[in-house]
C-alpha cells in the first residue's frame, strides 16, 4: 500500500462533521435540543483554521522537495 500525504483540513472536517453528528444523535436520544446558534459559528471557525492549517502547511512544504517515491 502506498502512502499519501496527511491531509489535516480533510481530517479535520471529517472529525468536526462526525462530532456534529454524533452531538446531534446524543441529543435526540437524551430528548435534548442543540442550540444551532453556537453549534454553526463554532463549526464555520474550526472549518476556518483548518483551511489555514491547510493553507500554512501547503506553504511549507513547497520550498522542500518531495521525500515519497
Amino acid at each position: 500500500m502506498k502512502k499519501h500525504r496527511l491531509d489535516p483540513f480533510s481530517l479535520i472536517t471529517g472529525t468536526l462533521f462526525t462530532v456534529v453528528a454524533a452531538l446531534y444523535l446524543i441529543a435526540s436520544l437524551n430528548d435534548r435540543a442543540v442550540n444551532g446558534r453556537i453549534v454553526l459559528p463554532v463549526t464555520f471557525i474550526v472549518l476556518g483554521a483548518a483551511g489555514l492549517v491547510g493553507a500554512v502547511t501547503a506553504m511549507s512544504r513547497r520550498g522542500r522537495p518531495d521525500s515519497h517515491d
